[in-house]
């Protein structure tokens, strides 16, 4: 006879099942968090083969036709790249000061990067990548095609490593040192124009140091007019206008310059007035829009982002636009070149050559498809742990960007828009670590201060060393390990007779 006052006794077999589904769920749960990226490398492996299956379709008529569908397919998985990498620097810094979700911000760039190059994009591209190798070395048009198909690969694969690396790189840098690798391996350096590649080394370091001395400017401008006045709120309705306007005018002048400029020519003088007409209604359009959101705000720093939110969101899809227009082409300029030298489109090898509009499409939503399936670990890595961004700082790196390539432009350098907005990003770090600097010294003046040891100090940097060491390093090598993969490719290629063009 059972007593009551005995503890219940629980099935065996359903205590022992209720185990086994506990272990079943915790499997499940685990195997779907491993599965996260393997959706994305799914969704990307679907893309570059429709993108094969659309060159085969329209290709179906065409001699070479097994050519072009895995020259698409290699432009495909390039694009996704250059969206996953290149993409983070214009939306980085408005997902760091919060202005924009990362949601938010991979809607706005996939709409802009798309519309930028589509409707803006470079409809004529050289085929020997700006000059880079002499066009009479690859005079032949199958060393031609293994050359651009051996540029496109090597490009995307470096530029994949240096995504899961974590390091925002320059597609154009990679792009070049492909197709200089490949003509070093078709018709030895002679070939190859080094005084391109001398000027390219030096963007290495003027890029980013005038980014960043621009940015950091901007930021003590921004310091003395707005953030250490008594009044914050008061001269905020002073000067924000002012501040939108000048970046109202850069960005005026850079979207003609840069998103513009396959639409209709412009100088730079015009580009610089068109720029002006812009920062005159910006001006004009923030003046009520500051006072009406300056209402009620708390006399603090916090306070001043609201103020800078919009201008932020403004100049992220700007930029991207912008993007979308200038490098679309680095992703498909060695397809349409394939396509041209088979003679399905345009020119033959030697020359500039239209680019499809097919062809374009593949770029164009290639970019987009990778920065939605890839964009925001470097979204992240830009806009959050490199330094910490607000609004303010935000503001100033978009801005510095958008400045050094119009000083650049007028100066007539080379300048890579990555390596300026990263070198932006470093140039604001850099600089709240002098203000901080100033401000313990300041302070060790009136009252003794403890002795920090060294791991302290470092710990209390505001720019992270590791991420700078590592971004730095992949800047160098990017031309070089493009140019060795794509050396190595081509003579793999060539070897094997895989693309036979006669």
């Amino acid at each position: 006879m059972t007593n009551l006052n005995d503890p219940p006794q629980r099935e065996p077999g359903w205590h022992v099942l209720d185990r086994d589904l506990n272990r079943i769920s915790r499997v499940e749960y685990a195997t779907a968090y491993v599965s996260q990226p393997l959706v994305a490398v799914g969704m990307a492996m679907v893309f570059v083969a429709l993108a094969a299956l659309w060159a085969a379709l329209v290709e179906s008529n065409q001699s070479g036709q097994l050519i072009v569908v895995v020259a698409s397919a290699f432009a495909a998985y390039l694009a996704l790249n250059i969206g996953a990498n290149d993409v983070a620097n214009n939306m980085g810094p408005a997902v760091g000061a919060n202005a924009l979700t990362m949601t938010g911000a991979l809607i706005v760039a996939a709409i802009c990067e798309t519309a930028g190059a589509l409707i803006a994009g470079g409809d004529v591209v050289d085929t020997i990548a700006s000059g880079i190798v002499a066009r009479e070395s690859l005079a032949d048009g199958s060393v031609f095609v293994i050359a651009m198909m051996a540029a496109l690969l090597s490009s995307a694969l470096w530029l994949n490593l240096a995504t899961w690396l974590g390091a925002p790189v320059s597609t154009t840098h990679a792009i070049v040192g492909g197709v200089a690798g490949a003509g070093i391996a078709a018709a030895g350096f002679g070939a190859v124009d080094w005084p391109g590649i001398v000027l390219i080394a030096i963007s290495w370091v003027f890029s980013p140091v005038l980014g960043g001395a621009m940015a950091a400017g901007a930021l003590w401008v921004v310091h003395r007019l707005v953030i250490d006045r008594p009044d914050k709120i008061a001269a905020a309705r002073r000067w924000v206008p002012v501040l939108i306007a000048v970046m109202a005018w850069a960005f005026g002048t850079y979207l003609a310059m840069k998103g513009l400029k396959h639409v209709f020519a412009v100088s730079l003088g015009q580009a610089m007035l068109l720029g002006l007409a812009c920062a005159v209604l910006a001006w004009a359009g923030a003046k009520p829009y500051i006072r009406h959101q300056s209402k009620g705000l708390e006399n603090r720093n916090k306070s001043l982002k609201v103020l800078f939110q919009v201008p932020l969101v403004l100049s992220a899809a700007l930029m991207s636009f912008a993007h979308g227009a200038n490098d679309v082409s680095n992703a498909i300029g060695p397809l349409a070149a394939i396509v041209s030298s088979l003679g399905h489109d345009g020119a033959g090898a030697g020359g500039a050559v239209a680019i499809p509009l097919w062809v374009m499409v593949i770029g164009a939503l290639g970019i987009s498809v990778g920065l939605m399936l890839f964009g925001p670990r470097l979204i992240r890595m830009v806009g959050d742990q490199i330094t910490k961004l607000n609004a303010m700082r935000a503001y100033c790196v978009a801005l510095s960007a958008a400045v050094t390539v119009i000083a650049a432009s007028w100066l007539g350098l080379p300048v890579s828009s990555t390596h300026i907005a990263i070198g932006g990003v470093f140039g604001v770090g850099f600089f709240r670590e002098a203000v901080e600097a100033r401000r313990m010294r300041q302070m060790a003046d009136t009252i003794e201060l403890p002795d920090m040891a060294y791991e302290e100090r470092q710990r209390r940097k505001l720019v992270r060393r590791s991420h700078f060491m590592t971004i730095i390093a992949a800047w160098i090598i990017t031309v070089p390990a493009t140019a060795l993969v794509s050396g190595g490719l081509f003579m793999i290629l060539n070897k094997l007779q895989a693309f036979p063009v006669d």
